[in-house]
C-alpha cells in the first residue's frame, strides 16, 4: 500500500510503524527514546504527527503507530511543532543542561523555563529505554522504581543488582548519556558495582567482563566459539581472514 507523508508518497507494509517508513523515504521525524533494535517506547512523545484518517485529524506518535491503511501524514504541521515545543520544555525542566536534548531544544527554538526547580546534574528523562534493553538482554537487573517526582531508574534499593553482567547495554541505548560506565585498566564499575574485564585473546585489549562472556555462552552455547575472547575489532578482522581465505580456496 501508499501512505503520504508531507506531501511524498511512501510504499508501506501493512501494520508497519510510520517512523520506520519516513526513515526508509529520508523523512526526519525527531526521537528520543527510540532505538531500531528495540520495540517502540513511545515515552519522549517527540515523534508526533499529524495524521489524516477518513478524512478526520489525529495525533499519533510515529514510533508504535502501525499502517493499516492509506492515510495522510503530516510530520511539521504548526500544530505538531507547537506540541513539540512544548514536549521539550518540560523535558528541558527536568533535564536543564543536557547535550543531547539541547540540540533538539535549538532547532526548536524552545525558550529555558525558569519557573520549575530542577536538579542541575540530572540527565535522565525517564524513557525507559534502558530498563527494555536489559529486559531484552534477558536480564532485568534495572527498573523504573518510586513515583511522582523522586521516579527514577535503578538496580533493587539502590545496591548492586546480582542480575547486572555490566555489559552496558543500558548505557549505549540512553538518548541522553545518563548512564556512566567507568573503565579504568581491567575493572568497569556501572550501577555502582565492579566488573573485571577479560583481555583479547588477540590484541589484548581488555573489552568485556567476565560475567557478560559466561552469559553468551550460557545463552549461546559458545564455550568453543574462536571469536568468543575476542574484542570486537578483532573479531571483524578473524571473519574477515576466513572470508579471505574460503574465497581463494573457491577460486
Amino acid at each position: 500500500m501508499n501512505i503520504t507523508i508531507d506531501g511524498k508518497i511512501c510504499q508501506a507494509e501493512y501494520g508497519e510503524f510510520i517512523l520506520a517508513i519516513a526513515k526508509r523515504n529520508d523523512i526526519h521525524i525527531p526521537t528520543l527514546c527510540h532505538n531500531d533494535a528495540l520495540p517502540g517506547q513511545a515515552s519522549c512523545r517527540l515523534c508526533i504527527v499529524d495524521i489524516v484518517e477518513n478524512g478526520r485529524n489525529k495525533v499519533v506518535t510515529a514510533c508504535v503507530y502501525p499502517v493499516t491503511k492509506e492515510i495522510e501524514v503530516i510530520t511539521n504541521s504548526p500544530k505538531i511543532l507547537n506540541m513539540r515545543k512544548t514536549i521539550l520544555m518540560l523535558l528541558a525542566a527536568r533535564v536543564p543542561a543536557n547535550e543531547h536534548l539541547n540540540k533538539l531544544i535549538a532547532e526548536y527554538s524552545v525558550s529555558p523555563v525558569q519557573r520549575f526547580a530542577s536538579d542541575p546534574g540530572e540527565q535522565c528523562i525517564l524513557c525507559g529505554l534502558c530498563v527494555k534493553a536489559c529486559e531484552t538482554v534477558g536480564l532485568a537487573a534495572i527498573s523504573t522504581v518510586s513515583r511522582g517526582i523522586t521516579k527514577k531508574v535503578s538496580t533493587p534499593y539502590d545496591e548492586p543488582s546480582l542480575s547486572c553482567i555490566g555489559c552496558g547495554a543500558c548505557a549505549q541505548v540512553c538518548p541522553t548519556g545518563a548512564i556512566k560506565i567507568v573503565a579504568a585498566g581491567k575493572s568497569r564499575t556501572i550501577w555502582n558495582k565492579n566488573f573485571e574485564l577479560i583481555k583479547c585473546e588477540e590484541c589484548g585489549k581488555y573489552f568485556a567482563t567476565r560475567e557478560q562472556l559466561e552469559y553468551i555462552n550460557t545463552k549461546l552455547g559458545l564455550a568453543d566459539e574462536d571469536t568468543l575472547r575476542l574484542c570486537e575489532d578483532c573479531k571483524t578482522a578473524l571473519v574477515c581472514e576466513k572470508f579471505k581465505n574460503l574465497y581463494a580456496a573457491n577460486s
